[in-house]
């Protein structure tokens, strides 16, 4: 994937490219624009900094099994990021993660991002997107059965990973729920270890 340059619904034109190994600043720079309270809903868990280690892992990206794409304004600032890894016993499963700088939500950065990073899963071979929710969002894990095709997959206490199929194209209405549940408060989304590393849970202002 090159750089595609993308006029949003308010006008706004961004360019979403692959995240490269030089973008350590870019992302740094992208996270000191959070709230605290963006970074709590997004981390669990208060985040003063990215570490040099989570910028590491951030930026050391395949663009196979670990992809990552960044949106940027006209000034070239970072205001979005997208990723997916793939699941090690499922290589067809990926879990996600949608992260929207706080005055850039609410603009269609996030949907842009997740149906770029979908169309990139697809690409690659993945068929489905995973996220681990807290077991007591009885009404999203609700919403999600009505919707399908939404599964449970695993459980653990006080937690549900679920698995949401991938569409042959678009992002479908269950990964957007999620996402829209996720940034309302709605629903609090847990990041694997692995994602946790990053400080990156499915959780953005779309």
């Amino acid at each position: 994937m090159t750089s595609v340059p993308v006029t949003l619904r308010d006008g706004a034109e961004i360019v979403v490219r692959p995240v490269a190994a030089r973008d350590g600043d870019l992302l740094r720079a992208g996270f000191e624009r959070l709230s605290p309270q963006s970074r709590y809903r997004r981390f669990l868990t208060a985040m003063p900094e990215l570490s040099p280690s989570a910028v590491a892992y951030l930026t050391d990206v395949d663009h196979r099994d670990h992809e990552a794409l960044v949106a940027l304004d006209a000034a070239g600032r970072g205001v979005g990021v997208a990723r997916y890894v793939r699941e090690s016993a499922d290589p067809r499963a990926a879990e996600a993660a949608v992260t929207v700088v706080d005055d850039w939500q609410g603009r269609g950065v996030g949907s842009l991002l997740l149906r770029v990073l979908a169309d990139r899963a697809r690409e690659e071979g993945v068929a489905t997107f995973t996220a681990l929710l807290l077991a007591q969002n009885d009404d999203m894990l609700g919403l999600f059965e009505r919707l399908g095709p939404v599964r449970t997959v695993d459980r653990e206490p006080g937690v549900v990973a679920i698995e949401v199929s991938l569409p042959e194209t678009g992002v479908g209405e269950p990964l957007s729920e999620l996402l829209r549940g996720t940034a309302s408060g709605r629903l609090e989304a847990r990041p694997s270890a692995r994602l946790r590393a990053e400080g990156a849970p499915l959780s953005e202002g779309s």
